[in-house]
């Protein structure tokens, strides 16, 4: 392991400022995706910048409507707050299926949405890979790439962003709260949070170095109570997706009604969690049934370029996405 300085921060503007200052330094909160990239080094901060006492932990409702979470909220706590279970079943349901009990008690919000991905070649630290050496190569385009994106993949890089919380979150309209090192405040809309790999694979999201996440909005619309996760994956649990869809409908009349308004995400199968406005326009003014279901996961995965082992997620996603829908139309909503 690399050898790094070890700093606690009490503040935000003191985290901000220790990381800003030093092009090679890291936040740590959770650890649970950095503490194993530093094992196998494939990260190799110089400074970690623990930031788990920032006041950056509650749950709270915003006048208005709606709900902030704080950055340092753990998996665990979001999942089972009973308004997020209320209001937002969907994130709820995403962040039960991911990793283990565990696993969900450590990891944050904020770290969540900066989780890397799984990526064999990425992660073995020896193999050819533009995300973590830019301008080596890809090894997984030519090598095993069963796991692999089929969208929002490039020439460069077709590794898979690995989380279940932030598909759910972009399903939901989310919105990411930001300070900088000059006391900016930024708001992205979870949507254009993450970036798809173009020519730099190694930039994944749009937050300058330093930059701290300090909490993400819910926004207060009363049919996202009719929402889903719903999650494909080679065993039932402590695994991460082939395959996963979010989606939240608002139906006129209730089941079998038409769809007056419709959110769906994918996980699994692309490079950054992915927004389909194609299925949801697909899916809006449309009668709640498998055709139009069909129809929209068909619209989703359009673009979608499979690899050599990976072409059975384009099928397997679109099932999702199917079955994802039809439980929808079957809550209250």
């Amino acid at each position: 392991m690399n050898p790094f300085t070890f700093h606690q921060a009490a503040q935000p503007d003191e985290a901000i400022n220790s990381v800003a200052g030093d092009p090679h330094a890291k936040f740590l909160a959770g650890g649970t995706t950095l503490v194993d990239l530093l094992r196998l080094n494939v990260e190799t901060p110089d400074a970690l910048v623990d930031i788990n006492a920032l006041p950056l932990a509650k749950i709270e409702s915003l006048p208005g409507g709606g709900v902030r979470i704080g950055a340092l909220v753990r998996n665990s706590d979001l999942a089972s707050d009973k308004t997020i279970r209320r209001q937002y079943p969907v994130l709820s349901e995403a962040l039960l299926s991911g990793a283990s009990p565990q696993l969900r008690n450590m990891a944050t919000v904020g770290g969540n949405l900066m989780q890397r991905t799984r990526c064999y070649y990425f992660r073995d630290a020896i193999s050819p890979c533009n995300k973590r050496q830019p301008g080596s190569g890809c090894a997984a385009l030519e090598g095993y790439n069963r796991i692999h994106a089929v969208l929002g993949t490039s020439d460069k890089c077709i590794a898979t962003f690995p989380g279940d919380m932030p598909v759910a979150m972009a399903a939901l309209d989310a919105v990411v709260r930001t300070r900088r090192r000059n006391g900016a405040e930024r708001t992205i809309p979870l949507a254009d949070f993450h970036i798809s790999y173009g020519d730099d694979p190694a930039r994944e999201s749009v937050l300058e170095h330093g930059e701290l996440i300090t909490a993400v909005d819910l926004p207060a619309m009363p049919w996202l109570a009719r929402s889903t996760y719903l999650k494909v994956r080679d065993r039932a649990s402590y695994e991460f997706a082939l395959a996963s869809a979010a989606v939240a409908l608002d139906l006129e009349g209730g089941r079998g009604g038409h769809i007056r308004a419709a959110r769906v995400a994918l996980g699994g199968v692309a490079t950054k969690p992915w927004r389909s406005r194609e299925a949801e326009q697909a899916l809006t003014g449309a009668k709640a049934d498998e055709a139009a279901f069909r129809a929209a996961a068909d619209a989703a995965l359009r673009g979608a370029r499979a690899q050599k082992h990976n072409g059975f997620k384009i099928e397997l996603a679109k099932r999702t996405l199917v079955r994802a829908l039809a439980n929808a139309t079957e809550m209250k909503g």
